[in-house]
């Protein structure tokens, strides 16, 4: 059972746990990157250079190496890349890989704003209210969020306090969007769906501190309130595999922010409190019929930390 991880970058920690996972079913984890001093090259098994997701060669390349390494299993990493391996997962499938990877339709909903947004109106899911874009900056309720219409990893995210400071960033973000602040305790929840995207495992990490972005600290918590919310979000998006969703949960509810359809920076915390989806897809592959499981560990509080690697 080989593990194909791509856009890998410094995505040590589910290197590692992907190794670990395959322990007691044999194979081997390749990484993959377009930069060649990735520090996953130095803990995979094996580590390919591929081309950028803009190249036309993408694809192709992978498809190459899913052949040449015998893969089982393809775990995308960015957001860039999803729009292409979902497009292109029938290639996929036809050489008897696996790809975390939901529909074309799934992630046309999660890539861009607008549409997240529209899906949540649409489906009765509690959100932050978008502002119109020819709403003038006086008339506006501060404070407020901007970021880019199919932004990711917070770059070019910004919360917004006066008219001046909103003229300012509708510049200088590319495709921007506005929506209401929302205050109160921020959420991940990783979440697992099989094929008939029935969720598997549905973990809520109350987030303790984030950089650019990415959870820095992180604690497991089993409130019942998130992990039915997020059932009825999964319920009718309909994906597949690992999934992570954001969202902030105050005395109004709990507001939706974003879904990210694949393995978010934190869900190493979730995979280490015993919610393992590396191990789920792997299962799923090896034909297994997967049951709703919530033995995972909650009150487990992760801390993250950076580390060196001489290339």
């Amino acid at each position: 059972m080989n593990i194909l991880i791509t856009s890998s970058g410094r995505r040590v920690e589910l290197v590692k746990l992907a190794k670990k996972t395959l322990q007691k079913y044999g194979g081997k984890v390749v990484a993959a990157d377009a930069s060649p001093s990735a520090p996953t090259s130095k803990f995979a098994d094996s580590f390919e250079v591929i081309p950028r997701i803009s190249d036309a060669r993408f694809i192709p390349s992978l498809l190459e190496i899913c052949k040449r390494r015998s893969i089982d299993i393809l775990i995308p990493t960015i957001d860039t890349e999803l729009a292409a391996l979902a497009e292109n997962a029938g290639e996929f499938s036809k050489i008897g890989v696996l790809a975390n990877i939901s529909s074309p339709d799934v992630i046309k909903i999660c890539r861009n704003k607008i549409n997240t947004q529209k899906f949540f109106e649409q489906n009765g899911i509690l959100a932050p209210q978008f502002v119109g874009p020819d709403t003038p900056s006086d008339k506006v309720k501060y404070p407020v969020f901007i970021k880019p219409l199919d932004g990711s990893s917070s770059i070019n995210a910004f919360r917004v306090e006066t008219p001046k400071e909103l003229d300012f960033f509708r510049d200088y973000v590319p495709n921007p969007i506005v929506q209401e602040m929302v205050s109160g305790q921020e959420y991940t929840i990783d979440a697992f769906c099989d094929f008939e995207s029935n969720p598997i495992t549905v973990v809520p990490r109350r987030r303790l501190a984030v950089r650019s972005g990415e959870i820095l600290k992180g604690q497991t918590v089993r409130d019942e309130a998130l992990i039915g919310a997020a059932k009825d979000l999964l319920a009718k998006l309909k994906p597949f595999g690992h999934i992570t969703i954001q969202c902030i949960k105050n005395s109004q509810g709990i507001f939706f922010i974003e879904i990210n359809p694949r393995f978010g920076g934190g869900a190493p915390m979730s995979i280490m409190a015993g919610a393992n989806s590396i191990e789920n897809l792997v299962r799923l592959k090896l034909g297994e019929k997967l049951a709703y499981d919530e033995t995972w560990r909650e009150g487990l509080t992760f801390s993250r930390f950076d580390d060196s690697v001489i290339i």
